[in-house]
């Protein structure tokens, strides 16, 4: 039985660029997905097909239990969809923006009602319930546009980068209210650049680049794919580098000699890949101290964001709010950016 989502050798094209390049992807009900890539990566694209906005060349998926391509008003009906651009509408209020959605879903005006101010209460929103949403923070836009993407409670639920821009308290706020919407049973695909957001959010992560994903686990297996854990020391004599080097080399994570210890003697560093975390780092220190080597600076480091994408990808990430940046403006999805399919379903 596939999961939640599923999908299975998605391709798309768009003229002679292959955005999607036969992506395998399944996300197990009640669990979170990350998407991580850099721009252009196909993530938005991925989420389009997956949610009726994009018809696959070739391929299959499957959301909730339905078939993407048979079924796609039925999908639409099972799944909330948060885009990079909050899509609300700057003119209604925080309340008539969720209302609309409620009954855009058939939902009687009361029923409406009734769930609009319940999520205003939910997102942090009540107090600005009457204001427009033009008066709206980027971050009250935001939860906004997720609360309306939960109107109708959907089971499955795609968040197209839905942090980017905010700054980090907003950020954590709205991490709170994924992690609650998770709690309760939902499942969820979200793309996203930042490493730090998936490590807090998903179950697993699957790395895509050029159409493809190339890596997935969970984000201690893409860090260890990435060289794991490393000591960083930085001498305070010229002098002693040799001597620390020789020390450092003793705790790599390969044995000694394998050349994996290295050494920028114009900031006096020496950087070793090790397993051992906190306490290792401690016999670290004693064993310089014990050897009369003065330090400036020593940490126990892992793989950063940029680490991770370098080593995967041959690349370094892009921290923009932009969609995807190799064929966003040029295809139909950009036409669609930030809508909610449940808007279409329902003529």
């Amino acid at each position: 039985m596939p999961g939640a989502i599923y999908a299975e050798g998605l391709v798309k094209t768009f003229g002679k660029v292959r955005a999607l390049d036969g992506v395998d992807l399944e996300v197990p009900e009640g669990t979170v997905l990350g998407l991580l890539g850099p721009n252009g990566a196909g993530k938005t694209t991925a989420v389009r097909c997956l949610t009726t906005l994009l018809r696959p060349d070739s391929g299959r998926a499957v959301v909730a239990g339905l078939d993407v391509l048979e079924q796609p008003d039925a999908v639409r009906r099972s799944i909330g969809l948060s885009g990079q651009f909050a899509a609300v509408d700057e003119y209604l209020t925080g309340r008539e923006n969720l209302q609309m959605v409620g009954q855009l879903y058939q939902m009687r005006a009361k029923a409406a009602k009734a769930r609009a101010d319940e999520l205003l209460e939910q997102f942090n929103l009540a107090d600005a319930a009457d204001r427009t949403a033009k008066t709206y923070s980027g971050g009250m836009r935001r939860r906004l546009d997720l609360a309306a993407a939960l109107v109708v409670s959907p089971p499955v639920m795609f968040m197209d980068e839905p942090t980017t821009g905010l700054d980090p308290r907003n950020r954590q706020q709205l991490w709170e209210v994924i992690k609650q919407l998770v709690s309760g049973g939902t499942t969820l695909l979200l793309t996203t650049q930042y490493l730090e957001e998936a490590d807090h959010l998903a179950h697993d992560i699957a790395v895509v680049d050029h159409g493809r994903v190339i890596a997935q686990g969970t984000s201690d297996q893409l860090k260890a794919r990435t060289g794991g854990e490393r000591v960083e020391v930085v001498v305070h004599e010229r002098e002693h580098i040799a001597a620390a080097s020789a020390l450092l080399d003793k705790y790599s994570l390969r044995g000694p000699g394998k050349g994996d210890t290295a050494v920028e003697d114009h900031m006096r560093k020496i950087t070793t890949p090790v397993s051992g975390g906190a306490k290792l780092l401690a016999e670290i220190i004693r064993e310089l101290d014990a050897d009369g080597i003065e330090i400036d600076d020593i940490g126990l480091r892992r793989p950063t964001l940029d680490d991770v994408f370098l080593s995967l990808t041959g690349h370094v990430a892009e921290a923009r709010g932009e969609a995807e940046a190799d064929h966003g403006a040029q295809t139909p999805e950009a036409q669609g950016r930030g809508r909610r399919p449940g808007k279409e379903a329902v003529k």
